[in-house]
């Protein structure tokens, strides 16, 4: 055990003695749990991570916290800090006291935290063995300070018999009856966490603007000109079901690509990312969104069920490995879009066209090359470095553009050669018309690319073509063009 100290070995600029002022991790320096960084840092790693996580918690929670940070090491340099807690500990440094940072954390992810901030005078956390938390913190923190010798920066209810022998205490988000039993005990001054909206975290989680890439399931019905009211029902249900499925995804993607969203300048923003949304809510909320996604699922039958399950494997592949791999992940981008028109189609007992597949497969290939294309310019254009998990190179910036160039321009072919064909002239008057949306087509793909590559456009084309006055325009046009067609 470690020798105590005296309040006298800890004195201030004027030589009076001054308290350490000791400061907690979890919810209180960062805003978020290190025991979940660690986790979902260890998932990303590798897809066996629960199964260690399990047998590790065999052995009691700290030795759980020490195989998950020997697995899942987690970048200190972009995690959510509270700014007003590093100012208070800046600022007792700076006016002589000393500061330990003690944490029910393993140790070696405190002592990284530590060496990023360079506040801390010690830094004391789990071991593997003893899990540095409630009455055995404070039987530490008395043996290492002395009752009284230390102030207390904490956040948790667990901490009152901390609390209940420093000499003053500094609470973080305690709920009122939890701050009057603290306030019994010493000299408090209570802090607030920012006020969360919790339903509108929750909601920018499952983001409900990229589910307008479902409304893919409406095009086989539309293509076919088949718009009976069941039809419609059965594509509307499909779209919902899609993006409950879509949205758990979504979440899972979030959990594991935390450092490189907390490295990007608008991802950063993200309600796990920035410790908006407690990362635990994703353990319930991923499977939730699944559930029922699923259940809606059930009433189109076993074929939507088969797709939409091709769907969520190749998605969840894609979170965890398939994205790592340069052009591998454009593909299978361009996959996941064509099958949500083989769900709509699955859903309705519409058959998809060859000439609807090969235009999908070419045009969405080229949206999935731009997305990238976006964000490599982005990285070049701030000078931050690359996601070196996403594969890329900055010199690879031509060919991706070239791939989305390329790949764009065959789909407007694909279009120009089913305009002509017998299929389009059974179902309009004026076929002729419709090569009018290839000029639309041409002019927006180039458009687009360019944008992307003087990095004005959003990372995500689909979410910028929603916000895009002249896209909306240009989708405008298609719909006037095909109207034309089908009446003249």
């Amino acid at each position: 055990m470690t020798q105590a100290y005296s309040k006298a070995q800890f004195l201030d600029t004027t030589g009076e003695a001054r308290p350490v002022l000791v400061c907690d991790l979890d919810g209180v320096l960062i805003r978020t749990e290190m025991l979940d960084e660690t986790f979902w840092a260890s998932v990303a790693a590798g897809w066996t991570a629960p199964w260690v996580a399990f047998r590790a918690l065999l052995q009691g929670r700290a030795a759980l916290k020490r195989a998950l940070a020997e697995r899942g090491p987690v970048d200190p340099a972009h995690l959510p800090y509270r700014p007003d807690i590093v100012a208070r500990l800046r600022a007792w440094r700076s006016a002589g006291g000393r500061t330990a940072l003690v944490t029910s954390a393993d140790q070696a992810v405190a002592e990284e935290i530590a060496a990023h901030l360079d506040l801390f005078d010690e830094v004391h956390g789990s071991d593997g063995t003893r899990n540095l938390r409630a009455a055995t913190k404070a039987a530490f923190l008395v043996n290492r300070f002395g009752e009284g010798g230390y102030s207390y920066i904490g956040g948790a209810v667990t901490d009152r018999p901390v609390w209940a022998t420093s000499a003053t205490a500094t609470t973080v988000g305690l709920s009122d009856a939890a701050r009057a039993k603290i306030t019994a005990m010493a000299k408090v001054t209570h802090l607030d966490k920012a006020p969360m909206n919790f339903p509108r975290a929750l909601m920018q989680t499952m983001r409900p603007h990229q589910w307008l890439k479902n409304l893919l399931v409406f095009l086989p019905l539309l293509a076919a000109h088949q718009l009976d009211a069941v039809s419609l029902a059965q594509a509307v249900l499909a779209f919902i079901t899609f993006g409950l499925v879509a949205s758990s995804v979504y979440v899972l993607n979030d959990l594991l690509d935390l450092p490189s969203d907390r490295a990007h300048p608008r991802k950063r923003n993200r309600p796990f990312a920035s410790g908006r949304l407690p990362l635990r809510h994703g353990l319930w909320l991923a499977p939730s969104l699944l559930l029922a996604g699923l259940v809606f699922g059930l009433v189109l039958g076993p074929m939507f069920l088969a797709v939409l399950g091709v769907y969520y494997a190749t998605t969840t592949a894609y979170s965890l490995w398939l994205k790592r791999l340069p052009v591998v992940d454009i593909c299978t981008l361009a996959a996941l879009y064509t099958l949500r028109i083989v769900a709509g189609a699955a859903a309705t007992s519409i058959p998809i066209s060859v000439w609807l597949m090969a235009f999908a497969i070419f045009f969405f290939f080229s949206l999935a090359a731009v997305k990238r294309q976006a964000e490599l310019v982005d990285a070049v254009k701030a000078g931050r470095e690359l996601n070196t998990r996403r594969g890329y190179r900055a010199d690879d910036l031509p060919l991706v553009a070239m791939m989305a160039v390329g790949s764009g321009y065959v789909s407007v072919l694909v279009m120009a050669l089913y305009v002509n064909s017998p299929a389009v002239t059974a179902l309009y008057s004026m076929p002729q018309v419709l090569f009018g949306i290839c000029v639309v087509l041409l002019f927006w793909i180039s458009r687009v690319v360019m944008l992307a590559h003087r990095g004005e456009m959003h990372d995500d084309p689909v979410v910028f073509a929603a916000k895009d006055r002249v896209s909306l325009g240009a989708f405008a046009a298609v719909c006037a063009i095909v109207f034309a067609g089908s009446q003249l």
